[in-house]
């Protein structure tokens, strides 16, 4: 019997998650099955079962090859933010969108979890895990906002925690459609004019939180007589 090499190991595994991206673009995530996946790949079931121990466990490592440049970019541009921290927000957005554009793993995949998988039964799991990741990634966004309203990029009274929320919905939503109809325009092209557009809103008209009103001195004398 011939000894597998790490290097055959690794080439095997990219192979079937390469057969499941396709498998799971022409039959949605939840009509698969891994003998699909492994007629595809041109091997047999053992052979997946080797490297994923169930649907579950090949659909996480599929997401994960195609985030991990994402997560990279994160951490290279949250380790340098130093003064401009909403240009750090413009750079990890427009990143983000000319990825989806631009690299074709990356597009099959967000297409294949937005459009053809079902988040439930035996994906639960995988999609639970997925949405501590995204928990983690929106808040080092907000922790980014929240230095942009120290530097006076953002007004004082900025509700951080909701200018995360809506930077984060509006990206969804453009990935969301445009993955429906890539041909409507050019995503890469105008990723940068579509993320300035949120941004110049958040700089004029962010979302406020209400600031407790300073009170007179008078007042405060009158309250702690009367122990309020």
């Amino acid at each position: 019997m011939v000894r597998k090499t790490k290097e055959d190991t690794e080439h095997t595994h990219a192979l079937l998650l390469d057969a499941a991206e396709s498998v799971f673009t022409k039959k949605g995530v939840a009509a698969s099955t891994l003998n699909d996946i492994a007629v595809e790949a041109g091997m047999t079931r053992g052979a997946i079962y080797w490297h994923f121990k169930d649907k579950g466990e090949l659909v996480r490592a599929m997401c994960e090859r195609a985030t991990l440049p994402m997560e990279a970019m994160v951490n290279e541009v949250m380790a340098v933010a130093g003064d401009d921290p909403l240009g750090s927000v413009r750079r990890l957005t427009v990143h983000a969108l000319t990825q989806i554009a631009e690299s074709k793993r990356q597009h099959t995949v967000f297409d294949i979890l937005f459009h053809k998988c079902e988040k439930t039964g035996e994906l639960a799991e995988v999609f639970e895990r997925e949405y501590e990741s995204r928990n983690e990634c929106q808040s080092q966004i907000e922790g980014l906002f929240k230095q942009a309203v120290k530097r006076g990029q953002l007004p004082v009274d900025t509700d951080t925690h909701l200018a995360m929320q809506a930077l984060h919905s509006y990206l969804i939503g453009l990935m969301h459609e445009w993955l429906l109809a890539p041909e409507a325009y050019d995503l890469a092209k105008h990723a940068a004019p579509l993320v300035d557009v949120l941004l110049a809103g958040l700089r004029v008209a962010p979302p406020r939180k209400r600031l407790r009103p300073v009170a007179k001195a008078g007042t405060i004398a009158r309250r702690e007589k009367i122990g309020v």
